[in-house]
């Protein structure tokens, strides 16, 4: 066929494509699922902030009457809930502090050394994870009992902080090994040990990753109810997911407008650190040009 042929020809009248109206209906689809999800959630957080505002608040979601401050100026109490949110936050940092540090410096050799042990023990250590915290609550009981730890706050940010080890030891070692050990070598070349590598160059690029690993163990022990309900016997040391409990009356009658109220008092903590540390996050590792080609 000749050129001249080949460029007078008609062009050839492609058929109408369907991938367009698929795609609008797989969209529309999925907005409406995500609207249902997002009205699902919304539903029970638009209960507690007008049941907080309401004198007369029932489980029902309903508009109050005659919105006041009654119910929040009744549980700004230091009883109530302001020794409870210290005691709170002391047992959830100190839980995550230690989970942090014990994490770091067991998930160092298991990212930058080999054995046959290996694999095994990581296994070990997913599976621990898995174990639900009621299931091990009567022989840690027993053990608190015998060794007289029993209504001892430290005791109780020790034992959260184990029970949180094991995944946290997990993203910490995954996390681990995203740094390049060539930065360790030229560290270990100018007469640093291990160590001092470890805290100087290791931990400095991973801070995006434990922040996610503190705050990760900080909820864990923060919204925790049943350890400080076992082994803190003492009203003054329990935390606030211990106290929200005084909410609930005998013979089924709940305080709903005071209980929404400190459920939003409960819940600014974890925001206020949400905040702080997303500030503080650069999103990823920032180790652009820490390695040279």
């Amino acid at each position: 066929m000749s050129a001249a042929t080949t460029a007078g020809a008609p062009p050839r009248l492609r058929p109408p494509s369907v991938a367009a109206p698929r795609r609008g209906a797989t969209r529309f689809w999925a907005n409406l699922v995500l609207i249902v999800i997002g009205i699902l959630f919304a539903a029970p957080l638009a209960w507690v902030v007008l049941a907080s505002i309401d004198s007369a608040a029932t489980y029902r979601v309903a508009w109050p009457t005659s919105p006041t401050l009654e119910n929040f100026a009744d549980v700004l109490t230091p009883e109530l809930t302001l020794r409870p949110l210290a005691n709170s936050l002391l047992l959830s940092t100190a839980a995550a502090a230690v989970t942090v540090v014990a994490s770091v410096l067991a998930a160092y050799p298991l990212s930058r050394y080999r054995s046959r042990f290996h694999a095994p023990f990581l296994y070990s250590v997913l599976f621990a994870s898995c174990l639900p915290i009621t299931a091990i609550m009567v022989p840690v009981y027993s053990l608190f009992v015998q060794v007289r730890l029993i209504n001892q706050p430290w005791a109780v940010a020790l034992f959260l902080a184990a029970s949180a080890l094991p995944m946290a030891l997990w993203m910490t070692k995954n996390f681990m090994d995203s740094v390049p050990v060539s930065l360790e070598e030229a560290a270990w070349v100018d007469g640093a040990s291990a160590l001092r590598a470890l805290w100087t160059i290791v931990v400095p690029l991973m801070r995006p990753a434990l922040s996610v690993v503190f705050v990760f163990v900080f909820l864990q022990a923060w919204g925790n109810f049943f350890v400080p309900f076992v082994l803190l016997l003492t009203p003054d040391w329990q935390p606030a997911a211990v106290s929200i409990y005084a909410f609930f009356g005998q013979y089924g009658t709940v305080a709903y407008g005071r209980l929404a109220a400190y459920s939003l008092l409960y819940s600014l903590p974890v925001l206020g650190l949400y905040l702080l540390v997303t500030r503080g996050l650069g999103g990823s590792f920032a180790l652009s040009g820490a390695v040279k080609g």
